[in-house]
């Protein structure tokens, strides 16, 4: 006969087992993970806001690398000598990273991304923030009225004065059509010949052809030149230290911060833990105020302080006014369009 002792014993032990193979399924931990990032003061805020918290809470040390490379992660995928756990890639590549098979699936039991932007839901790339690439000036250049759209940054004589474009297709061909009055939701497929044909109208105008980051936002304070194509970023943190600077998001071309596990990395349960910290509504809010990009979860946006919302890309008045990037598209054409742009370019000199 069983006592009521024997019961309860055999009733604990029911209970005490799905706990003790839940622990048991908790991988080793990694003395420490690698990640891979733009670098500058991204890396100071991911820190702040995300990393040193998981160092804390888990005893796993951060290392973290630059600069973002498509060629070496693609290197070290097909070589089988993966040595980031974690890297971020650029906007525009979500698409192909998947497609190439370059990155693990974003594991859903760990990460949860059910109330982030529709943008960020992709299988096997992670986004926790965005940015735009937006017009910039100077205000005091334009003292009878700011550009307001692409068109008036193509007006030179109603917007007179030097300009700095990036020197990739990126960007540059959505903005040239949106000159030329092709509607925001008519842009896809580009219209490539037309784009080059509007871009033909502006390449003498064009001071600088940027190449990193920082450089636009530079030529503006240091008065090289007017008006200016760049990431949100680049400018909010001069705009905030008071800085002759202004942005229009009218036309703002908008893409994924994006970070993905490679194929074949080590420790991928951990990583997938860091990237479930940077899931955080409170966090990516405040990297936000930090960096300027908006996060991707909905309810990030409440967290921010009010007066920097508006600075930011997600902002609902802004948000309206601005395009996601086709990843897609580019995908299937970005190789086609850098050849055709650098034959352009050279054209041109």
């Amino acid at each position: 006969m069983t006592s009521r002792r024997d019961v309860l014993i055999g009733a604990a032990a029911v209970i005490a087992a799905p706990t003790r193979a839940l622990a048991q399924a908790e991988p080793p931990k990694p003395r420490q993970l690698v990640i891979n990032a733009s670098g500058g003061s991204q890396i100071a805020s991911l820190r702040q806001n995300y990393f040193n918290d998981f160092e804390k809470d888990t005893g796993i040390k951060i290392v973290d690398t630059s600069p973002t490379d498509f060629g070496k992660l693609r290197a070290m995928v097909e070589s089988g000598n993966v040595v980031w756990n974690i890297t971020e890639i650029g906007g525009q590549d979500g698409y192909r990273v998947t497609q190439m098979g370059l990155a693990e699936p974003i594991d859903v039991k760990i990460v949860d991304r059910s109330k982030f932007q529709p943008q960020a839901q992709m299988s096997h790339v992670f986004s926790p923030s965005c940015y735009s690439t937006v017009i910039a000036y100077r205000p005091d250049a334009f003292p009878g009225g700011a550009p307001k759209s692409w068109a008036d940054f193509w007006d030179v004589k109603a917007f007179p004065g030097p300009r700095s474009l990036r020197n990739h297709p990126v960007d540059n061909l959505e903005a040239a059509l949106t000159a030329d009055g092709v509607a925001p939701d008519k842009l896809y497929p580009l219209d490539v010949d037309r784009a080059f044909k509007k871009l033909d109208t502006i390449h003498k105008h064009i001071n600088v052809w940027w190449t990193t980051g920082q450089q636009p936002a530079q030529l503006l304070v240091d008065k090289e030149v007017v008006l200016a194509t760049g990431w949100n970023g680049r400018f909010y943190d001069l705009i905030r230290k008071e800085a002759p600077l202004a942005m229009e998001w009218n036309g703002g071309i908008l893409k994924q911060g994006s970070w993905v596990v490679p194929k074949g990395a080590k420790d991928q349960y951990w990583s997938m833990k860091v990237l479930a910290m940077m899931s955080d509504p409170k966090r990516q809010a405040a990297n936000a105020e930090v960096l300027g990009y908006s996060g991707m979860h909905l309810d990030s946006n409440q967290y921010v302080a009010e007066k920097i919302r508006p600075l930011l890309p997600l902002f609902p008045d802004n948000l309206k006014k601005q395009i996601w990037l086709d990843q897609e598209w580019w995908t299937k054409n970005g190789a086609e369009m850098g050849e055709r742009w650098n034959k352009w370019m050279l054209s041109k000199a």
